[in-house]
């Protein structure tokens, strides 16, 4: 008699007659779904650490003011040039920087801008005429960070992430926060103890080390890796490299410059970028060292403001995804101008010691610091489409644009005056008006041109 067949020891199980499915096969799926992570967070994080060695520059202007004024006896109005021109570059050059993702993909524009940013830094320690200042920190740290700015977090975000984009967003603005945290403490004990120079040597290294990371670890695109976006239920084909990357950038500037939001959305952005990068990240360090405050310790507050700036912004992401953007900027805004209005009070008060009122202050304006780039990216998502990633980068540079007069003008105001109040109310003024810009602007998209491939 012949042996019946042994029962198979591989292959699918049979089903149950009860429910008609395979319970063992059902949890298998369950449990590789549970383990498997979504390429785009990975993209996510890589993004997350380019921009934070690229945020290293960005802590050192502040650090500069006083002992390049003590070695060269060049005037803070000069220095402050200087800054405000990195700072205006920084904007008008990421509206052409998103463009040219589009044309020569991600990898290579910022592998490009974090050797520019290197070699900008690395040469000012053989400057002798400010002239070489406004040319190495001004013009081509100002142009590599520029093609590092929030464009390139929104066009990650836009191409892979159809899900979860506020709280992406959130998490990508909060990086230059944590560069800030990481390296101001750092920088300022160099500049302490070993000059200037040698910080500036520290931020080139910086910016060099992380080129490897983005060239092996980040893609242009889920279809490069066959995967659809995160949240996505379609597979997006990857675009045609699209040219005339700079003729591209202009018209969407023209096209979205006829429509109202994008005004608003420049003027709010532009205060924005008045009271924070232009004022506190500038000259909140030799304000604070006016009112007899040690530099390490107004870097380690500045530091702090990182700290909460990360928590405010991924919060801020999380609520985009769920209020209505424009009264959420709105709230940003009056809290911001009100915190302003008591901070030359803070100062004087405070002396060479930190108060619990200042720790206040410091907490609360982190928090609030960046939290209004989610809802304005997504005010400009709901409004222009397709080319939202171009023109949140022209409103990117309005921002910009607001923090080079502030850089500017602060440090003139500083000369003229013989302190930083003047410069505080104004800015808390300009705030309360933000705030009333960003009611005005209206809900539902408005019907702009798609430029692409132009």
């Amino acid at each position: 008699m012949p042996t019946p067949p042994a029962a198979p020891t591989s292959g699918p199980r049979p089903a149950d007659p009860a429910s008609g499915t395979r319970p063992a096969d059902l949890s298998g799926r369950r449990r590789t779904r549970r383990l498997v992570v979504h390429r785009a967070w990975f993209v996510a994080a890589v993004t997350f650490v380019t921009i934070i060695g690229a945020a290293a520059f960005r802590s050192l202007p502040g650090l500069l003011i006083d002992p390049l004024h003590q070695e060269f006896d060049w005037s803070r109005g000069t220095i402050g040039l200087a800054v405000s021109v990195n700072l205006a570059l920084y904007g008008l050059t990421a509206p052409f920087a998103a463009a040219l993702m589009d044309r020569f993909g991600i990898r290579r524009v910022v592998a490009v801008a974090l050797t520019v940013i290197a070699l900008g830094s690395g040469m000012t320690v053989w400057m002798t005429a400010p002239w070489q200042l406004l040319l190495c920190w001004g013009v081509l740290v100002g142009l590599g960070s520029g093609s590092m700015a929030l464009a390139f977090a929104a066009t990650v975000t836009n191409r892979w992430f159809t899900e979860r984009r506020g709280l992406v967003t959130g998490i990508l603005t909060a990086a230059s926060a944590s560069g800030q945290l990481i390296f101001l403490p750092l920088l300022s004990w160099i500049v302490e103890e070993h000059d200037w120079r040698p910080a500036a040597v520290t931020v080139a290294l910086a910016a060099l080390a992380v080129v490897p990371f983005v060239w092996l670890l980040l893609r242009d695109h889920p279809a490069d890796v066959g995967l659809k976006p995160y949240g996505s239920r379609e597979f997006v084909e990857k675009p045609a490299p699209v040219p005339g990357a700079a003729r591209r950038a202009v018209k969407v500037l023209f096209s979205a410059a006829r429509t109202g939001p994008f005004w608003l959305l420049a003027g709010t952005f532009a205060i924005c970028g008045a009271s924070t990068n232009g004022l506190i990240q500038t000259h909140f360090i030799p304000a604070a060292h006016d009112d007899h405050m040690p530099i390490t310790t107004a870097a380690s507050l500045l530091a702090v403001i990182g700290v909460f700036d990360v928590v405010g912004t991924v919060a801020s992401g999380w609520f985009t995804d769920r209020f209505e953007a424009r009264r959420l900027l709105a709230v940003y805004y009056a809290l911001r101008g009100i915190s302003l209005l008591f901070l030359p009070m803070l100062l004087a008060l405070g002396g060479p010691s930190v108060r619990p009122p200042m720790i206040f202050f410091i907490v609360f304006y982190g928090l609030d610091w960046v939290a209004t780039v989610p809802p304005t990216l997504a005010l400009c998502r709901e409004h222009y489409g397709e080319d939202s990633a171009i023109v949140f980068g022209w409103v990117l540079a309005s921002h910009q644009v607001g923090a080079a007069l502030i850089a500017f003008l602060g440090g003139v105001a500083r000369d003229v005056f013989g302190s930083y109040d003047m410069v505080w109310y104004a800015s808390g003024a300009l705030c309360a008006a933000a705030a009333l810009m960003a009611l005005v602007i209206r809900r539902g998209r408005t019907a702009v041109p798609v430029v692409a491939g132009a």
